[in-house]
């Protein structure tokens, strides 16, 4: 028997939108500047700003692609993209790291003059804008990996951005070189730390890890408690989608017990509520029967 609960993708399309059109308008703004200032950690901040631009889409798209009606061909309908685009997106920055961080290490013998007031100026736009787009994804990212990715990613920025605003004084004060290529380094180190956490998640859901927050041995101990199972095999945990949560177990009822009418729902409202799970499978045998196939 199988159990789906509904489950509505919250609306974050104005969020996005309105995410979308200042980190776009920002990423030109501050890759023109960097370029009129020198600056590689204006160019540096654009670049990622960019892959966050990407990352936005893909979210966007990926929570679009989730909502759509299950078919035949599809059963599941397209909830695993929101886990596809959460890795695509992770991914997609780590090659812009990887960019940015061979640029900076270039810069070192050959360091370049910056223009420290357009740099605080620049940056400081990239603060506000960048702390505006990661409030309007604040209310989902407890529990959506899309959510948490671009929630993450707009935070740091904003830190970034402060950042390089405190590397543009710096500059402008001492005559100091090298603090660019520094803070673009810096930066680098910042963003990989969030990078790497959304990359190790999104990729133990796609390889249909068991989700943080699940404790599989707890689950195992209360469905083998039930006075009406005396054995359970085949108990499965996994993602739908960043938001979704699935279950499948085979359950082996004692012969000696009655099953009250209302088993199955009373089992699966209990792995709902105390364990987040939205769509349960359970299949039931009883002792004496032939043996499972799975159970072999």
């Amino acid at each position: 028997m199988s159990s789906g609960h509904d489950h509505s993708i919250k609306n974050y399309n104005s969020a996005f939108t309105i995410g979308v059109a200042l980190n776009i308008s920002f990423v030109i703004i501050e890759a023109v500047y960097g370029v009129i200032s020198g600056s590689l950690a204006l160019i540096a901040d654009a670049g990622h700003n960019l892959s966050d631009v990407l990352g936005l889409l893909l979210a966007w798209g990926a929570i679009w692609l989730a909502a759509r009606a299950a078919t035949d061909q599809r059963t599941y309908g397209f909830r695993k993209a929101t886990i596809l685009a959460s890795l695509g997106s992770a991914l997609l920055l780590l090659l812009s790291l990887g960019a940015i961080s061979w640029e900076a290490i270039g810069r070192f013998s050959d360091p370049q003059p910056v223009h420290g007031m357009t740099v605080i100026i620049v940056a400081g736009i990239g603060v506000v804008i960048n702390t505006v787009t990661a409030m309007l994804f604040i209310s989902g990212q407890k529990d959506d990996l899309n959510i948490k990715g671009a929630y993450l990613h707009m935070a740091a920025d904003a830190a970034v951005s402060l950042g390089v605003v405190i590397a543009g004084a710096i500059g402008m004060f001492t005559g100091w070189l090298l603090v660019d290529p520094i803070t673009s380094l810096l930066i680098v180190v910042i963003i990989f730390i969030g990078t790497w956490s959304l990359l190790k998640d999104s990729m133990n859901l796609a390889l249909d890890s068991v989700p943080k927050g699940i404790n599989v041995a707890e689950i195992r101990a209360y469905l083998g408690d039930l006075p009406q199972v005396s054995q359970l095999h085949d108990l499965h945990v996994w993602a739908l989608s960043t938001t979704e949560v699935a279950l499948s177990v085979h359950l082996i009822i004692t012969e000696s017990e009655q099953l009250p009418a209302n088993f199955l729902t009373r089992i699966q409202q209990q792995l709902h509520d105390e364990h987040g799970i939205e769509h349960t499978t359970i299949q039931l045998e009883k002792e004496g029967d032939e043996q499972c196939l799975l159970n072999g």
